[in-house]
């Protein structure tokens, strides 16, 4: 994307696009075949890996202090700087805004709120150096993906475009649930039936923080997973309330 720096291998999402695949996900290799057994997806892949939070399960729990990851890029490090004018090693969500806004990345507040939550597993509406270095370069594959995706230079994507562009990130999101995404997304309350930037990233950022908490409660990698009311209730609100 145009002005922005390279982005270390490792970060972000999608950056090279999987494989179909035939499981509940859509993002991991298969087990070798004398380790397969049935599922209703059929290949049942390997487990997912111990997803636990880094700052606990508790989405007020307060954000640990961070550094920048060794090989960040300048750029993005005194764009961090310049938000942080308080030197606190922390900026707030409106001050996320406007640095990312600074990169042509203009977001509402809502979703700058998806994305402090997802990136930092809390509530507080604060973020540190190393969450927004993965923030930025996320964003920045996102991008990419989204212009590939919108094969006609519209602005927007359709729910084909919008599948492909999911798969691509690893998520296989089809029938039922790909309409209602593209019905929540589209601007225009489903009747372009197409979503623009800034919402795809919102509809991502959704599809994502949804099937990773899933995920932790599926320890089987079946599809399947058990919740109690309050897990529940911990796993959809932050989702509706951002």
């Amino acid at each position: 994307m145009s002005g922005y720096p390279h982005n270390p291998s490792g970060y972000g999402y999608g950056q090279q696009p999987p494989p179909h695949s035939s499981t509940p996900y859509g993002g991991s290799a298969p087990v070798p075949p004398q380790q397969q057994v049935s599922s209703p997806y059929g290949d049942l892949n390997k487990p997912p890996k111990d997803n636990t939070p880094p700052y606990g399960s508790n989405p007020f729990s307060s954000l640990m202090p961070s550094i920048f990851p060794p090989g960040t890029d300048p750029t993005v490090m005194s764009c961090f700087q310049m938000a942080d004018q308080d030197g606190s090693g922390f900026i707030d969500d409106k001050e996320l805004q406007k640095a990312l806004s600074s990169y042509n990345q203009s977001f509402g507040l809502r979703t700058v709120h998806l994305l402090m939550y997802l990136f930092t597993n809390t509530n507080i509406r604060k973020i540190g150096p190393k969450e927004f270095t993965a923030v930025f370069y996320s964003l920045q594959n996102w991008r990419a993906i989204f212009e590939r995706f919108d094969k006609d230079r519209s602005g927007k994507i359709d729910s084909s475009e919008l599948r492909e562009a999911l798969h691509s990130l690893g998520y296989a999101v089809y029938g039922p649930v790909l309409e209602l995404l593209v019905s929540k997304f589209d601007k225009t309350g489903g009747l372009n039936k197409a979503i623009e930037y800034d919402n795809f990233i919102e509809c991502c950022l959704t599809v994502k923080g949804l099937t990773e908490k899933f995920k932790e409660k599926d320890i089987t990698y079946s599809g399947s997973a058990t919740f109690t009311y309050d897990s529940f209730m911990l796993t959809i609100l932050p989702f509706l309330i951002a």
